[in-house]
Formats: structure tokens, sequence, C-alpha cells
């Protein structure tokens, strides 16, 4: 029995056929075929039924797969030791980042590991907060920079870029730009213009919202867009204060009873199971942003 075999199985197993696996192995179909052949004769059992369009592992094949992908594991976490003791990096890291957020301080931390480890690969992905934290509490992603609000995510490290009020946006003919504060109750039949649900600005208006009924008119993934369409004359608009700076025509008015707040953290789990990879990309993103703030208990 050999490694390669293994390999070839799990790949045909997870591919659905013998086609896409030996594209994933970098091996012939021929190869392929015959070195599962060569296992199951080994074994004396046949490990997948091919009677189907799509390749699927008999119950002898299925009783195998968790031991050949352990052995496959082990094999990766040794080199990964080894590397990792040596001074050389392999792998992957998954990073996500808020929708729409511009972060050149961020940029640059990736940008510093990539130059110290050149051999690991990143991948990049957008999307909402809520989704966000959620894919770094699963593993699916190793770092993530998403907007929260309330105490701080359980389980996590988190470094804070920003923590700040929310406000609301209006064009300066407004009744409201003459205002200190505005209590969000006086928001009731307003019609109002919102990041969407899933980011973290609005995950904190919504709380603030509680026994509010408010009328969310326009939902925008950029807070650009939210502040254009104010500037347009669709409704009021909500984002955190530093958004509005910058944009004629409109001005921030602050919220009340009380103000809520929105931060804009990085998160990781920093435990045994995130790579080498992910922990040298944590320490990267702390000593270019700062000291991480530790996991809440």
């Amino acid at each position: 029995m050999e490694l390669r075999q293994l390999e070839y199985l799990v790949a045909v197993v997870e591919e659905g056929g013998f086609t896409r696996a030996s594209e994933r192995v970098h091996i012939s179909q021929s190869g392929v075929s015959a070195q599962i052949r060569q296992l199951e004769r080994e074994l004396g059992q046949p490990l997948l039924d091919r009677s189907a369009r799509a390749v699927r592992p008999t119950a002898a094949g299925a009783a195998v797969l968790p031991f050949a992908r352990a052995a496959l594991d082990a094999v990766t976490g040794v080199r990964q030791v080894v590397d990792e003791l040596a001074g050389l990096l392999r792998g992957r890291v998954q990073v996500g980042v808020v929708t729409g957020c511009a972060l050149p301080e961020f940029s640059a931390a990736l940008a510093a590991f990539h130059r110290a480890h050149p051999h690991v690969d990143l991948s990049l992905v957008e999307q909402g907060s809520q989704d966000l934290v959620q894919a770094v509490r699963s593993g699916q992603l190793d770092l993530a920079v998403a907007g929260v609000h309330g105490p701080p995510e359980e389980g996590l490290e988190r470094l804070v870029l920003v923590d700040e009020r929310l406000v609301l946006v209006v064009p300066v003919s407004s009744e409201l730009a003459d205002r200190d504060a505005v209590p969000v109750a006086e928001l009731a039949g307003r019609p109002l213009v919102c990041l969407p649900r899933g980011a973290g600005v609005r995950a904190a208006f919504d709380a603030a919202c509680a026994s509010t009924e408010v009328h969310v008119a326009l939902e925008a993934s950029s807070p650009v867009v939210v502040v254009d369409l104010v500037v347009q004359g669709l409704g009021v608009g909500v984002v955190s204060e530093s958004m509005v700076a910058g944009h004629p025509g409109v001005c921030a008015v602050a919220l009340a009873d009380p103000p809520p707040r929105s931060r804009l953290e990085v998160l990781w789990r920093d435990d045994a199971a995130a790579s080498p990879a992910a922990r040298a990309l944590a320490g990267t993103v702390r000593e270019h942003l700062g000291p991480a703030q530790g996991a809440a208990s």
C-alpha cells in the first residue's frame, strides 16, 4: 500500500470521477485507475462503484476513506512541522474582509506577510460581517476584518481597528442638520438608507432600534452609495462617523438614547487547530496594526 494510492482514492471520491481526479493529482486517468485497482487487489475488496456516471465509494471504500484522509493529513502535518522548524512556511491562508471596506494598513500587512512567506498562498474573500465571524469560528477563514457591536466575540482573538459612534447622514439643507443629536425614537416614519443586514453598522443600528419601528427604505452595500442616495434626497442615512468625512453637501448628526457604536475588528482563532501559516499571519497583522486585545472568556 502506497500513500499515492490513498491520495488517488480520496481524489476520485471527492471529485466524483477519474477525469477530474487525474487533473487534480496531475497523473493520467489510466494511471490513477491502475493504482486504485492495485490497491483494491491488495485489500481484496472493491473500493469504488464505477457503474454510475458519478463514481461512488463502496461500503468498503467508505470505511477506508477516513483512514486514508488521516494518513494524508499526517504526512502534511509532518511537512509543515519540518518547514516551520526550518523557518519555511508553506500552505494556504484564507482571509475575509467586510464588503466595501478599504483598509490600506491591512493590505500593507498582507503584503508584508507575502514578502516574508512567499510559499504561502493567500486567498481573500469579501462578505458581510456576520458571515465572516461565523467563518472564522468554523475554521473556513483563518482571519477576517469584520464590523461588530456589543460584547467582544467569545473565544476569538481580536484587534480593534475602529471604535466609533453611529450617526445620521443628512443633507445640509435638512431640518435635522442643526440638531446636536436625534433620539432613535424620532426616526419612526422617516425613510432610512442603511447598509444591508450582516454589516456590523447595521447590526448595531438594529439593536438600538429594538423598541422602535423604523422604515429602511433602501439598502446599499457601500457607505459611499448610502451617502450618494442621501444626497439625492432618497432618505436619511445611517453610517459610522468616519464614513461621512469628505462628502460635500451632507453632514453628520449624532444618534442618542443611547448613542449606538460599532467596531471594526480583525478576528482570528488562536488555538492548536490553527495552521503555522495562520499563526504567522496573525503575528504579522499584530506587528503592523497593534496588539491583540485577547479572547473574551
